[in-house]
């Protein structure tokens, strides 16, 4: 089935680089480790693998929202998010996403925890999976999920990243 929507997007600069943000109508629906130039092949893809159609429109004030708490949780002054979100995925990764945006601030979870959390203890692998695949990282906290070791292991923008978000948050001890 596919969707014909606007998507707005637009960057913006963060203590982990530039972010390149898509929101529609109905809430923020991706996010990119990058510039808009150079996102903008990935997020086309991902586009087309989620079905839907529509124009790309850069905006600024569309995102502002975004950008905005954003800009607020990197400079410690929020702890969550409460923006609406417009997820694609399949029944699978929207129960595990909502389950990692129940992971509090500054704290962490296994993929085990996560997979007993949704009552399938043997799909740690497919958590791993649906983390991999979360569309709007940062805003559903993918960041926080670890090893069972306490291990920092895999994360789509880079562990340099996923240690810098955790470190702000007091989750580890930043690493210089």
């Amino acid at each position: 089935m596919t969707t014909q929507l606007t998507h707005f997007v637009d960057e913006m600069d963060s203590p982990i680089g530039k972010l390149t943000i898509v929101a529609t109508d109905q809430g923020v629906c991706h996010i990119n480790f990058g510039e808009l130039d150079a996102s903008t092949v990935n997020i086309k893809t991902w586009l087309k693998k989620n079905g839907r159609k529509g124009e790309l429109i850069r905006s600024k004030d569309h995102l502002r929202p975004v950008c905005e708490q954003l800009e607020d949780y990197f400079a410690r002054k929020r702890i969550e998010f409460d923006l609406p979100v417009d997820l694609c995925g399949t029944p699978f990764q929207k129960k595990v996403w909502n389950v990692l945006r129940t992971i509090e601030y500054g704290t962490t979870k296994s993929y085990k925890q996560i997979a007993q959390e949704i009552g399938a203890p043997k799909a740690i692998r497919a958590i791993g999976g649906a983390n991999n695949k979360n569309p709007i990282p940062i805003i559903i906290p993918c960041h926080r999920v670890i090893g069972s070791n306490g291990n920092m292991v895999g994360y789509g923008g880079g562990l340099d990243k996923k240690e810098i978000l955790l470190g702000l948050e007091g989750a580890i001890e930043q690493i210089s």
